[in-house]
């Protein structure tokens, strides 16, 4: 079995290469003839976004799934009929005179993954280590109290998502950042402090935002933030933090120390936060390659009204 795998890899490496050199070719190609991006937008997310993000599961255990598991962003079932069943968007003939993007960014399982310090088990600690995380510790005062009457101080031991750093500071250049966790402010206030701390979040959201609906509570709704959604989209691993807005979400894998090598933030969600920066209204190019939508109908959420 080893052996097989070892020479597998080699073979696997070379195909991504090839596709990768595809694209790039198929892209320079029609960019010389003139083609629009109405055309070739089916291609260009083949190429670029089904081999890295999946559809999610439909299965009855949603909240397992979506919330723990998002390996299971899911079914191959997307792979050709997002870019075919709906119209592919068009980009901006002037992408120079659009307003910047707003991207709303969530903080645990996408950005961080933290455990309380005295949980944290040797395997977990052996797993960061062989992943070569950054990592570092916050204390915070507890809503709970000790014994004695006197306020609680957590120990939390905070694992840094690889290239995070890289990540806030290239989309920063072209979007407006937004923190919005459903963690508690005095939690993650002092761990935001830590991983910005060139202050590139233009606004940062807690608990107290979110809101209740009749499906889920803790939902961020976007309209907090703009009527006008056509640009902001909001990146989560719990894809019910937007079921209000399904149409500017992006979920995304959920980031734990066991995972051998993740690099969801520079070479997944970098390179779409890109494309949509571009894009006069992001919605129609996130329905396409997620159908998100489709998904919270199959968990029994209806979609919500369109909004502007």
């Amino acid at each position: 079995m080893s052996e097989l795998a070892s020479s597998s890899a080699p073979a696997s490496d070379a195909w991504s290469a090839l596709l990768t050199w595809l694209s790039l070719l198929l892209r320079n190609l029609l960019h010389l003839i003139g083609a629009t991006y109405s055309s070739w937008a089916p291609t260009y997310l083949l190429f670029n976004f089904n081999f890295n993000f999946k559809p999610l599961p439909s299965d009855a255990d949603a909240d397992a799934d979506a919330h723990a598991h998002a390996h299971a962003l899911s079914s191959t079932s997307t792979s050709t009929s997002t870019s075919t069943s709906t119209s592919p968007p068009l980009r901006a003939s002037h992408p120079h005179t659009l307003d910047r993007l707003t991207v709303v960014l969530d903080l645990d399982e996408t950005l961080v993954c933290a455990y309380e310090t005295s949980t944290l088990t040797d395997s977990v600690r052996s797993q960061a280590i062989q992943a070569r995380l950054n990592s570092f510790q916050i204390q915070f005062f507890s809503s709970t109290k000790e014994v004695e009457g006197k306020p609680k101080i957590n120990h939390v031991t905070v694992f840094e998502r690889p290239g995070l750093q890289q990540f806030l500071q290239e989309v920063s250049k072209f979007a407006d950042l937004v923190l919005f966790t459903a963690g508690l402010e005095g939690y993650a206030r002092p761990l935001v402090d830590r991983i910005d701390v060139e202050d590139r979040f233009k606004l940062r959201l807690y608990r107290p935002a979110t809101v209740s609906t009749e499906y889920r509570e803790h939902v961020k709704d976007l309209t907090c933030l703009s009527k006008d959604l056509s640009r902001v989209v909001i990146v989560d691993n719990n894809p019910f933090s937007f079921l209000l807005q399904p149409l500017n979400g992006i979920p995304c894998v959920p980031f734990t120390p066991s995972q051998p090598s993740d690099d969801q933030l520079l070479s997944v969600l970098l390179p779409l936060l890109k494309e949509l920066s571009i894009h006069r209204d992001v919605r129609p190019l996130l329905n396409c390659i997620f159908q998100m939508p489709d998904w919270f109908q199959k968990h029994g959420i209806p979609s919500p009204p369109p909004s502007s």
